[in-house]
């Protein structure tokens, strides 16, 4: 069976905030349609659409009360035939957000759940007697306070939360609930989506031992990542889904699957795992701690980056396919995250990092916003933060001892709502994205960093993107750059360069992330493919300016 995946350009779209087309400072399905042609322009091949599901909206979408309904703010279930109808016009495909972790608590399974302790449906969560007037465990959810929230109207009665006690995880022990779940997946791709990016799908096996951890905060709680991800018999769950479900389509399937060590890849990817491919966020998490708390800042070289970067190219491909990405809906922008100085966080450095991860081995994902340079805006108060994980960090730090203003800053640098921000597409009033005050504040930045502004700039970061694009799909270089040996290179710690080398040709990639000129030894003549600036080679010296990043065809 072909796989067709590995040859995509994915970009990913947050329906809340990409295009409001009524006018309600909500972005909808009817706005991504009147953008399919700025996605087909870019030269993007699939959107990923993160959850627009009938849902309350406490985590945005991703607690999902009605899998079979679409949430009005974005539109109906004939808009999302009509999207994928003129999606495929384009010669684009869709993927949706698929969240089988948990649902609402507004699920009528749920609901069902807590009205009768007797209901079927009590077995599809996970409910638990306390002990001792207290939790039945001692564990943290990921969004802080207990995994356990107490069931109204029965004495000594929990239920179990890896995130939002509005995200009952589902009981995946269960093989009536994991069928239902299966008859839903299949619905939707009988719908004619090309498949699923999958949420925290390596939290649906717990450790059925329940047994408390060792408390490591002064809430006197224990991370639940210990318990609850990545545990033993997963595989089975693994097995079953992808048999039933993604292997009767031929679907790709992109697993979000943090803190997967490399010797358990075989379980998600490859030839025996569940999905076509994983994201690995072993490099991109370099900025959180393992328990992926905001706080200390964490003290990471660029040399540190890169290493991780190179092994988990490595180790990846050993096994299987990644899904390579700068961002994502979950992050801040990445021209914050990798650089440090705000007065270098420019268009440059932004096509230096595009390219760095543009042409690493993988389907590369693009999240909105980054093809434009975006970076983070700065909010003055906590109350300025919509996103619910903003919030619980910020508790956590001042329960942790960190003063107000050192809580503020870490969310400030690490909100999920850096990257939840409108899209720019003006530098109008609301910036293109609607006509009305949007449901959460523009980028601060919207009226120098914005669509319009770069569209028609043949040197702006737009125009690079759609040109880096073009290059890993260039008849030419395609199958090199899809398919061809990722092979790293040393050189000094702010630049990382690598090569991409098959049968055919070797093509080199340069980044310089550092605001000073450097240079780089090259061995043989070279074709320039692509750069960011005027490329000079002397003596077999490669002149990388200040955030240069080149691509050389080896001759």
């Amino acid at each position: 069976m072909p796989q067709w995946w590995k040859e995509e350009i994915v970009y990913q779209i947050y329906p809340k905030s990409f295009q409001d087309s009524n006018h309600d400072g909500i972005g909808d399905i009817q706005g991504i349609i009147q953008k399919l042609d700025y996605l087909k322009d870019l030269g993007v091949t699939m959107l990923w659409i993160c959850p627009i599901y009938c849902s309350p909206m406490d985590d945005n979408g991703y607690d999902i009360a009605d899998y079979y309904q679409i949430h009005p703010d974005f539109g109906s279930m004939e808009d999302v035939d009509e999207l994928i109808v003129k999606a495929k016009e384009r010669d684009i495909k869709i993927i949706m957000d698929l969240v089988i972790n948990h649902t609402s608590d507004e699920h009528a399974w749920f609901q069902e759940a807590l009205k009768n302790p007797d209901s079927p449906y009590r077995q599809y969560y996970i409910f638990k007697e306390g002990q001792d007037n207290q939790p039945p465990t001692n564990w943290r959810s990921v969004f802080s306070g207990s995994v356990w929230e107490k069931v109204p109207h029965e004495d000594n009665m929990y239920y179990f939360h890896s995130f939002s006690k509005k995200q009952p995880d589902l009981n995946w022990e269960n093989p009536q609930m994991r069928e239902d779940i299966y008859r839903m997946i299949n619905w939707w791709l009988d719908k004619g989506i090309a498949g699923f990016r999958v949420d925290a799908i390596n939290f649906i096996k717990k450790d059925q031992s329940w047994q408390n951890g060792p408390v490591d905060g002064a809430d006197g709680l224990s991370s639940c990542f210990e318990f609850t991800r990545n545990q033993p018999g997963i595989e089975v769950f693994f097995k079953e889904l992808r048999e039933k479900t993604f292997d009767i389509h031929h679907c790709m399937t992109v697993a979000e699957a943090v803190g997967v060590p490399y010797d358990q890849l075989s379980i998600f990817i490859g030839q025996d795992g569940c999905f076509s491919m994983m994201f690995d966020f072993n490099y991109s998490h370099i900025d959180i701690t393992e328990h992926e708390e905001w706080f200390p800042l964490q003290n990471w070289t660029m040399q540190e980056y890169k290493e991780k970067l190179f092994l988990s190219q490595k180790e990846i491909f050993k096994t299987g396919w990644c899904g390579t990405f700068l961002e994502n809906h979950d992050m801040q922008r990445s021209l914050n995250r990798l650089i440090r100085n705000p007065q270098e966080r420019t268009p440059k450095a932004a096509k230096a990092l595009g390219q760095m991860f543009m042409f690493l081995k993988g389907t590369p994902f693009i999240y909105q916003g980054e093809e434009i340079g975006t970076i983070n805006n700065h909010r003055l108060s906590i109350h300025d933060f919509d996103d619910l994980n903003s919030h619980a960090q910020y508790r956590r730090a001042l329960q942790e001892g960190y003063s107000e203003e050192e809580a503020l800053d870490f969310v400030n640098r690490r909100s999920r709502d850096n990257t939840r921000s409108p899209m720019s597409w003006n530098s109008q009033l609301y910036a293109g994205f609607s006509d009305v005050q949007p449901w959460l504040t523009n980028n601060e930045y919207y009226q120098d960093i914005n669509v319009a502004k770069q569209v028609n700039d043949p040197d702006s970061v737009l125009s690079y993107y759609k040109q880096m694009i073009a290059l890993r799909q260039n008849p030419l270089y395609h199958q090199t750059l899809v398919y061809g040996d990722f092979i790293s290179l040393e050189s000094e710690e702010y630049v990382i360069a690598y090569m991409r080398q098959d049968d055919q040709q070797t093509i080199l990639c340069i980044q310089n992330l550092q605001n000073k000129e450097t240079h780089f030894p090259l061995s043989s003549k070279a074709q320039v493919l692509l750069s960011n600036d005027q490329v000079n080679i002397q003596n077999q010296q490669l002149k990388l300016s200040p955030y240069q990043a080149t691509i050389l065809l080896i001759e």
